[in-house]
């Protein structure tokens, strides 16, 4: 349950494509911009992707810490979302894009994860 599987990251071109022109819902909890789908065809109840941009943050190894920041914060507070969904059984593609200029401590990063999740569950309700 408190793991990342392969099945719940979303690389389907299709999916992401149709997501970001217009398909899916977005809005912001900084640093986090959430954009999210409801979906019929995955693998997994929520399918998630993380966008760290390289314009931001030069080098690879701060793009890569901060995703995994946002992959820990998500992975820790998954279950309620994952809860719901299997409720009302559907499934969601979400996408996180970072967009601070700077790296953020993950205990915040965590807060807005948290607030992130609960807005998208109250949406779908």
């Amino acid at each position: 349950m408190h793991t990342l599987s392969k099945a719940e990251r979303l690389n389907r071109q299709k999916i992401i494509k149709k997501m970001f022109e217009g398909g899916g819902s977005s809005f912001s909890v900084f640093p986090l911009r959430v954009v999210y789908m409801t979906v019929s065809d995955l693998d997994a109840p929520a399918s998630v992707l993380i966008s760290v941009s390289k314009r931001r943050f030069k080098r690879a190894v701060r793009r890569n810490r901060v995703k995994r920041q946002i992959r820990e914060a998500y992975r820790k507070h998954k279950p309620s979302l994952l809860a719901l969904l299997s409720q009302k059984g559907t499934q969601i593609a979400v996408a996180f894009i970072y967009l601070a200029n700077e790296l953020i401590d993950s205990s915040v990063i965590e807060a807005r994860m948290e607030t992130a999740l609960t807005r998208i569950a109250e949406k779908l309700s």
